[in-house]
């Protein structure tokens, strides 16, 4: 392929891109890819000058306006940003800028000449340019192809800190502010939660959110998203208003418009890198999506002496992080086989690096989403990674589909024990009505025959948060399983140290250690146990409210699900899965076999005090859920009857004394069936055996100075771990919650804190950073 066939290529994909991502808002390839096809092109149109075209996309900004909106013609073009990938990137575009200033650069004799310059993030949104006239909002444009964009005035108007008056005085006749409309990574999951309620369009990611809400005709759909704007420069001004970007901004927020709070100053390009690292380091806790830095020259003077090429200043520069998203190809797809006996399908990928990182694995979630997907094997996908998130697929890119791509099958035999694979299905409970659907998830029914499903158990029992038994790994466990020396988590409590010091890696102190160590987790508190058990559905939060509200674990076992459903946080069917894991015959085997191997549990005691004659009968009839009977028609039936026995036998004048003809005759059918009235009869006996029965004896509940409050942890605390401090708060009565709201009564904020701490300070919340917290503890006799 010649040069100009290969430009001509180029010019071709990359205008296809363009519209994808500018005009459909479904980017069809990552940014990296774009990126360098874009850098090829511009190097070759370098090499052959001759071959430049005024419609190059590197003439060029984006994409064309959108003919359902009129246009506007930017007066001072929207112009683009070159980018740096590399350190030294930057570096040279620090020598450029010395040497376009004219100034001393860096030689033997000395350290030259050091540039000003400002930093702030590069959000990833949709630019957009606000005009002011006489302070009022007149006029929003996209950014367009750089000289022509969008009017989204009405638009625009709905963002709720976009200011439609200029505060304060002194602003120019005309005021043009150019900066960033984007949705924040909370504000993009409720969106899409909403969406997906609705059957509507989910995005794929907050920057094409924030572009399909902006482009919206009907202003009333954008007023419902999350936009939200930050500004980063002004265009066309009808009088200066300072001498550099950072005080130009700054006035701009004395006049009502929101900047970036990550705006800083740097001397130097050093600084600059200093800063790049920093908030890279940052970039995960960041309340919204960046995807790099850009750097500005902050002297207005030297930014107008430095000048412009065709697309882009020579006096800012974007200056990237590592891709998130990438193209690869998948090779195949794997099953892999979990705790639960869930298959969950894995991509095996072409080996690619994101985000610093060389990635050959992706998540596929469960057949839904390939079917969503519409992955093949052999297909070329979009990855994303971000943070420590496991990589997952993101989009297929199907004019890329080879002819011989394979669609994806579930297996009908587990690939590790060879047990039948079936779909789980969707149990819904509701007003006496059980509706049954397919699940997502398909199952190993193998359970602790099926070894990987007996490793990822004992994996899970042995983990820090569960049983914490130090000394035995992955690996380790594998070991066990495949020399046939566990079957469950019973039998750690039976291995000899000759059985250990045989295993790979192991020695004598280090067998000693794991025994000592397997012997030491034979007192847990209650909670850890039922955690360690690793009960579907069940999480740390959940054994915890199990262990401190019915205080044994013969109650926790015996707990029929509607009485499970007067604690708090767990509802029916969670409840269900609660019972029916302590009902099925293995695992009270395996419970018993611990128990009887030495186990003591730390913690056992009475029903929680506040649970005590906690029930009332009227709330006994509501659980049932009778058809057309509510918690208002459970207190009349109870009224007028006064007893479960009474209610049951009931005939249907009884009842129509109570209640209208529908419920009284809901009433008589559902306790004509045996079954219904057993139901009934049990739970009201258990609620008598624990203590939770109206009749039963009331108590006081010894207050606990944080009972009812709901703090966070935010940040990295350096004193402790933030598992000591929640447990420290649990124990005072406070509820660790994962996130920010107006009911949270106190915030601990260490290093790193990021949007829960700006939260925390938006609504003005209560916050200590670990030096009070340390100091409240001691208040409570908790020492460290």
């Amino acid at each position: 392929m010649t040069a100009e066939e290969r430009i001509s290529k180029l010019r071709t994909d990359l205008d296809k891109h363009n519209y994808s991502y500018y005009v459909l808002d479904e980017p069809s390839v990552p940014d990296a890819e774009y990126d360098r096809l874009f850098n090829e092109l511009k190097a070759l149109e370098a090499e052959h000058p001759h071959l430049v075209t005024p419609d190059s996309p590197t003439q060029r900004v984006g994409g064309a306006a959108l003919a359902a909106f009129q246009q506007i013609r930017h007066e001072v073009p929207m112009l683009s940003l070159g980018n740096a990938f590399e350190e030294a990137d930057l570096r040279e575009f620090g020598r450029r800028v010395t040497e376009g200033l004219d100034l001393p650069s860096a030689d033997l004799l000395g350290e030259g000449a050091s540039v000003d310059y400002s930093c702030e993030p590069k959000l990833d949104g949709l630019a957009v340019s606000l005009l002011y006239r006489d302070g009022q909002l007149v006029q929003g444009a996209t950014r367009g192809d750089g000289s022509t964009g969008e009017d989204i005035s009405s638009n625009v108007r709905t963002i709720r800190n976009v200011p439609l008056k200029l505060h304060g005085r002194g602003w120019p006749q005309v005021l043009e502010v150019r900066g960033e409309v984007f949705i924040s990574k909370a504000g993009f999951e409720r969106l899409n939660a909403a969406q997906a309620e609705v059957g509507g369009k989910t995005f794929a990611n907050p920057r094409n959110a924030a572009a399909g809400s902006l482009r919206q005709l009907d202003s009333k759909i954008t007023a419902s998203r999350p936009l939200e704007f930050c500004c980063y420069g002004v265009g066309q001004i009808s009088k200066p208003i300072a001498l550099s970007h950072i005080d130009t901004l700054q006035q701009l927020k004395a006049w009502g418009l929101p900047i970036s709070r990550e705006l800083r100053h740097a001397a130097g390009v050093e600084e600059c890198l200093a800063y790049y690292r920093d908030i890279g380091e940052r970039r995960n806790a960041l309340a919204y999506e960046i995807d790099g830095v850009v750097f500005k020259v902050n002297s207005l003077a030297s930014q107008r002496e430095l000048g412009f090429r065709a697309r882009e200043p020579r006096w800012a520069i974007a200056h990237k992080f590592p891709a998130l998203e990438e193209l690869t190809e998948v090779l195949d797809v794997e099953f892999q086989v979990g705790r639960t006996g869930a298959v969950t399908p894995v991509a095996r990928l072409r080996p690619v690096k994101v985000a610093g990182v060389t990635v050959s694995n992706a998540t596929l979630h469960n057949m839904d989403e390939i079917a969503r997907l519409d992955v093949h094997i052999g297909d070329t996908v979009i990855i994303r990674r971000a943070g420590d998130v496991i990589p997952q697929v993101m989009q297929v890119v199907l004019e890329r589909r080879p002819d011989d791509a394979r669609a994806v099958q579930i297996p009908h035999q587990c690939p590790v024990c060879g047990s039948h694979v079936e779909r789980t299905q969707l149990v819904k409970r509701s007003k006496g009505r059980t509706t049954i659907s397919e699940g997502a998830v398909y199952r190993c029914v193998g359970r602790l025959s099926c070894a990987a499903q007996l490793k990822q158990a004992i994996i899970h029992y042995v983990s820090r948060r569960a049983m914490d038994i130090d000394g035995i790994g992955e690996k380790s466990v594998e070991q066990l399983v495949d020399e046939g020396l566990i079957r469950s988590p019973a039998d750690l409590y039976q291995l000899t140290f000759d059985q250990v010091v045989a295993l790979e890696g192991f020695a004598e102190v280090s067998s000693n250690k794991l025994l000592e160590a397997i012997k030491a987790s034979q007192k847990p508190t209650l909670a850890r146990f039922i955690y360690a058990l690793g009960i579907p559905d069940v999480g740390e939060e959940t054994a915890k409210v199990l262990a401190r509200s019915l205080g044994s674990l013969a109650r926790v076992q015996a707990a029929l699900p509607q009485v499970l459903t007067y604690l708090p946080d767990i509802g029916l069917e969670v409840a269900h899965e609660i019972h029916n894991f302590f009902q099925d015959p293995h695992n009270q085997q395996v419970i018993e076999q611990l128990l009887a191997s030495g186990m003591q549990l730390q913690d056992e005691g009475e029903l929680a005090a506040e649970f005590a004659a906690s029930t009332t009968l009227a709330g006994l009839i509501a659980k049932l859920d009778i058809a057309s009977v509510g918690p208002t028609g459970a207190e009349k039936l109870v009224a007028k009857l006064g007893s479960l026995d009474a209610i049951i036998a009931a005939d249907g004048i009884d009842l129509r004394q109570a209640l209208s003809a529908k419920p009284a005759e809901a009433v008589r059918e559902f306790f004509k069936d045996p079954e219904h009235q057993q139901l009934a009869r049990a739970i009201e006996a258990q609620l008598l055996d624990f203590g939770m029965h109206w009749s039963s004896e009331k108590k006081t509940a010894a207050g606990l100075p944080l009972a009812g409050q709901t703090w966070v942890l935010t940040g990295s605390l350096e004193r402790m771990s933030r598992d000591i401090a929640k447990d420290h708060l649990e124990g005072l009565g406070a509820k660790v919650a994962g996130s920010v709201s107006s009911k949270t009564h106190c915030v601990v904020a260490g290093p790193g804190a990021g949007s829960k701490l700006t939260k925390a300070n938006e609504l003005g919340l209560k916050v200590l950073d670990e030096d009070a917290f340390i100091t409240f503890l001691g208040e409570h006799s908790i020492t460290l």
